[in-house]
């Protein structure tokens, strides 16, 4: 049994006091945002309840996918390594980042220069993507969709040469029909996956590779909400789960604080996948809210 915790979307503050030059680019409207809602709505308290509870359930590993920035000021970026290292470990956590983290030219550089460690690949690359990382059976895939974008755009790409290393990877881990594969990216992979404007501009080409190549788990944030979806793949459909930000407060059931807590056990029929949906609860405090049904994956001694 492996057990995996998965949070995205913390946008950790509060904002640091930008620098008038660092206004000078569409961190201004960013900076705006925050000081007209965003930093009501992220609460660093919920956040630190929701970490706490994480560490309470004693998972295998933990995922963050994306979005410990807020406008990508350089001062984020020493914040973002200070959350990292209260997620624990990077051997035990890995980190892949979101738009807000590319918020500018410069800025995804910047952080992962500071969190490198949490993005280290089996073969001692860091801040490289895609990155693989191996816990016996269960793989880890990263990808980074982060891109720098105009005012009022969040979308994100993989990109080409992301997709043929990653297809490789996949391809070659399928091989081993007792790996548990499970890719990290920070926006929705799929089409329809998020609006125009906030999509991955390649989800067709990723729902080709997982296609061709399968996957067992994708992981995502981006959206701020808990979801559910499915992609064909060459041994059935491979579930995308989508979690809600980590620190938002307020809203409906899904769009409150959360993460999610995977349990992947594997017996002679096969891959069992559980998860259970965990956060801020309607009295205020952090617990179970619920549990997704995900069953079976796939036989453990198909071919690739």
């Amino acid at each position: 049994m492996f057990r995996i915790a998965h949070l995205t979307d913390p946008h950790v503050g509060p904002l640091p006091r930008p620098k008038l030059r660092h206004l000078m680019s569409k961190r201004l409207t960013g900076w705006y945002n925050w000081h007209r809602s965003r930093q009501d709505m992220h609460d660093m308290e919920l956040l630190a309840e929701l970490v706490a509870d994480i560490h309470d359930q004693k998972p295998d590993h933990i995922t963050c996918t994306g979005d410990t920035c807020n406008i990508g000021l350089p001062s984020e970026w020493a914040t973002s390594r200070v959350f990292l290292e209260g997620l624990g470990d990077p051997s035990r956590v890995s980190f892949v980042p979101g738009n807000h983290d590319a918020y500018v030219m410069g800025s995804l550089e910047g952080l992962l220069k500071e969190v490198s460690p949490w993005t280290r690949g089996d073969d001692g690359s860091e801040g490289a993507f895609p990155f693989l990382r191996r816990y016996g059976p269960i793989a880890m895939i990263g990808l980074s969709s982060a891109i720098p974008t105009l005012p009022f755009v969040a979308s994100g790409r993989v990109g080409s040469k992301q997709r043929a290393v990653a297809e490789e990877i996949l391809s070659e881990l399928g091989k081993d029909p007792s790996c548990f594969r499970i890719v990290l990216i920070h926006h929705p992979p799929h089409v329809g996956g998020a609006q125009p404007g906030r999509n991955l501009t390649d989800a067709h080409k990723f729902e080709d590779i997982i296609r061709r190549v399968g996957a067992e788990l994708v992981l995502h944030g981006h959206n701020h909400v808990g979801s559910l979806a499915h992609l064909d793949g060459p041994r059935g459909p491979v579930p995308v789960v989508g979690a809600p930000s980590a620190s938002a407060r307020g809203g409906t059931l899904t769009h409150t604080a959360g993460y999610h807590l995977f349990t992947v056990e594997q017996d002679e029929t096969g891959f069992l996948l559980k998860a259970e949906l965990r956060g801020l609860k309607p009295d205020g405090s952090v617990g179970g809210m619920g549990m997704l049904s995900l069953g079976r994956i796939r036989q453990p001694h198909e071919g690739p």
